[in-house]
């Protein structure tokens, strides 16, 4: 059978202020009126005006005959058996023994002034406890405004270095692509020179003209052969987008995977060239990108 006190607070009552009312009262009947009448009183107020009015307990009952009883655990003394049950409810102990020695129940003035004490130690705790939280509130927000200035420092500074890196590399792009332009334009010139000396000499054999002089044709611009690059420009066509990486020729394939996976969070299983079409898995890793003739520049499909 439930307690009256697993009765209360099944009934949704506050497990602490049902145990109040319980020691106070008695019986569940009791219990009940004493919420009732106590609902809207604080909980400490109700625990210090019980304090002063003598160890937290109820009064004497009618036709209780005054005696006292001393708690062997503490020393306390109670002037009623119902004291005494309380007290015991509260702190656990255990020990009691009668005594001969009869306690006077406090005057109106003495309540008062012991009431009057207890509310102002009341206060005091928490007047204290408003000053603590305002200084934690306080050091809370200059932790965190701390962490947030450190974070868009390093975020700033991140911006700065991509920003400059960015600027390096379209620098240097726009000027391998005006080298390129020119060594086409003369590409261009030099196959037109050629075009132009064959048919002045397919004109004299026809016509049983001496043949002309031939010239020298004109060469086209020397391009760096590729062993003499120490670097080599790459683009990488990616699921995130397209990325342009200058690295140098002993580079092996293994170092470009895991460079694209550090710098760039790109997984690499293999690299396809599209013209001439060529795959290398990772049994090629160990390759130079020299080696594989990725000189002085290729376009390589991440898969």
């Amino acid at each position: 059978m439930a307690s009256d006190l697993d009765q209360l607070i099944e009934m949704g009552f506050d497990q602490e202020r049902a145990q109040l009312a319980v020691a106070k009262a008695g019986n569940l009947q009791g219990a009940l009126e004493w919420l009732e009448e106590n609902q809207d009183k604080p909980l400490d107020e109700i625990k210090a005006a019980q304090e002063a009015e003598g160890e937290d307990g109820p009064a004497l009952k009618p036709g209780e005959e005054a005696r006292s009883l001393v708690c062997n655990d503490c020393g306390k003394k109670f002037r009623s058996q119902a004291q005494a049950e309380f007290h015991a409810s509260k702190s656990q102990h255990v020990d009691f023994s009668e005594s001969m020695e009869e306690i006077a129940p406090l005057t109106e003035d003495q309540k008062k002034e012991k009431l009057q004490e207890l509310r102002e130690r009341l206060a005091a705790k928490r007047a204290v406890q408003s000053v603590q939280d305002k200084a934690d509130d306080k050091r809370n927000e200059q932790i965190r405004m701390k962490a947030t200035k450190e974070s868009q420092d390093a975020k700033e500074a991140l911006e700065k270095k991509e920003r400059l890196k960015e600027a390096a590399q379209k620098k240097k792009d726009k000027q391998d692509e005006i080298d390129a332009k020119k060594r086409v334009q003369a590409q261009i010139q030099a196959d037109k020179e050629e075009r132009r000396r064959k048919a002045e000499l397919a004109k004299a054999e026809r016509e049983g003209k001496a043949l002309p002089q031939e010239s020298a044709p004109v060469p086209a611009p020397a391009s760096k052969p590729a062993s003499e690059h120490n670097e080599t420009r790459l683009r990488f066509q990616t699921p995130q987008g397209n990325i342009m990486k200058r690295l140098p020729v002993t580079t092996t394939l293994f170092e470009v995977a895991a460079a694209l996976k550090q710098e760039d969070g790109v997984e690499v299983q293999s690299f396809t060239q599209t013209f001439p079409r060529k795959t290398w898995n990772s049994e090629f890793f160990g390759e130079t990108l020299k080696e594989l003739g990725l000189v002085p520049s290729a376009s390589l499909i991440v898969q």
